[in-house]
């Protein structure tokens, strides 16, 4: 198991040092949304049994995390009692919010001067540029900063300073269903031309069935730009990270994608099938294919569904080299003017969630990749399973989310998608994109 456990470990430093970012999604990013929001936990305690990290001050701190799956609202409520338990100087309010809506919910305080003092999300680049945030290693103590992967926290590196820590990250990878293929009669794609004819296969075999799954909604639109345009070549930036949105490899990539769609191959709404609509339809037998997180097992247990899966790598154009989509998230802490005391909550708070254990369990339930090292050893010694997602892990690629034009080039990558679907022409879609981005 050691042996294990370090392959891992160097793989994942391989997979943060591919590029630079990561969400989102991610997110991710492996990042996403379960359709709840706005589900607040809190716990107040009035007793003096303890003092907050050396002060008798009773301070307040409030937390934004993002929902994961099913049941990141109830580990959230049971952290809070439980840390409010032990540290009973310290208010703490988490309030979880689902990807859908933390975006408008954390810019809408902020615009109102009511920023949160902590932030769970995927992107961090627009925050720092705008001179919100403190750097983390303000608001992290020296021994839990020390657990993140140097790789992972270089992913929130501008110029020389860290400006957020590693929540936790996923990787994606194809997942079929084995005994819907094996009864079309064909073996698992790698490649786009094997893929069409996996398809075409699956769809003669039943038609009631999805060959293929595909999620260009807002929840995560960019992560199916980057599973086609990374495996045709192309990208978000250049060798020299640059943007490049509208290179010959991104305008093919989007065709080929949209034709899956057009060609009858795909879920019949790919504008609002969000990926967890699809893993539904997956653990139920409706879908043969979708590209997903490590998470996939996690939700499709919870969800009660039984599937004999198979997990590969995401199938490419011609002889590329098959690319993984990383997803990093994040904790930032927002510059509100804290006292000393103030601070020192913030860092018990880290302190407490990234304990070795309770951090290890809190990434299994969600079933996502660590972004500690002391975690991942933890990890890897209670799933097993983990052993299969190595080599996925070593291929990955991240987004480019230390880059501040992020956002919009997030959102406008979707919205290319989303008017391609419409009949829209892709070229000419991503070159006003690309024009608008480069301004």
């Amino acid at each position: 198991m050691k042996k294990f456990v370090a392959l891992f470990l160097a793989l994942t430093l391989t997979c943060g040092l591919a590029a630079c970012g990561g969400g989102g999604n991610s997110g991710g990013g492996d990042s996403n949304d379960t359709g709840g929001s706005g589900a607040s936990t809190e716990e107040s305690t009035d007793g003096d049994e303890k003092e907050d990290s050396g002060s008798g001050e009773k301070v307040a701190i409030n937390v934004i995390a993002a929902q994961y799956g099913q049941n990141t609202t109830k580990w959230w409520s049971d952290f809070v009692k439980d840390f409010t338990t032990e540290y009973p100087n310290i208010d703490l309010t988490v309030e979880v919010e689902s990807w859908n809506d933390i975006y408008t919910v954390v810019n809408t305080r902020i615009s109102n001067n009511d920023a949160p003092d902590i932030l769970n999300i995927d992107v961090f680049a627009n925050y720092q540029a705008d001179d919100l945030l403190l750097p983390a290693e303000d608001f992290v103590s020296d021994e839990t900063y020390k657990k993140m992967y140097p790789a992972f926290l270089e992913q929130s590196n501008v110029d020389g300073t860290i400006w957020a820590i590693p929540d936790l990250a996923s990787a994606r990878a194809l997942y079929v269903n084995k005994d819907i293929l094996d009864a079309a009669k064909v073996e698992i794609p790698t490649t786009w031309d094997e893929l069409k004819k996996a398809c075409e296969a699956i769809k003669a075999y039943d038609s009631k069935i999805y060959p293929w799954g595909i999620d260009m909604t807002t929840d995560e639109g960019q992560a199916a730009f980057a599973y086609y345009t990374w495996n045709n070549g192309g990208g978000f930036v250049d060798e020299d990270n640059n943007w490049a949105l509208n290179s010959d490899e991104n305008v093919e990539a989007v065709e080929f994608a949209i034709s899956l769609v057009k060609d009858g191959y795909t879920n019949s709404d790919p504008s609002n099938d969000t990926r967890y609509d699809l893993q539904d339809m997956f653990g139920a037998g409706q879908v043969a294919m979708m590209i997903g997180p490590n998470s996939i097992p996690t939700y499709i247990a919870d969800g009660g569904y039984s599937v004999n899966y198979e997990v590969a790598p995401i199938p490419t154009n011609g002889d590329n080299e098959s690319v993984s989509a990383g997803v990093m998230d994040r904790f930032m802490c927002f510059d509100n003017g804290y006292s000393d005391a103030e601070l020192e909550a913030i860092k018990t708070f880290f302190d407490y969630f990234y304990e070795d254990t309770r951090y290890s369990d809190w990434v299994l339930m969600e079933g996502f990749l660590p972004a500690t090292s002391t975690g991942g050893e933890i990890l890897a010694e209670a799933d097993e399973s983990m052993a299969s997602w190595v080599d996925i892990v070593g291929s990955c690629n991240f987004y480019p989310t230390a880059k501040t034009e992020w956002d919009d080039v997030k959102q406008g990558v979707i919205n290319v998608e989303q008017q391609a679907l419409l009949d829209g022409n892709v070229k000419e879609l991503l070159d006003k994109l690309q024009a608008g981005i480069a301004e």
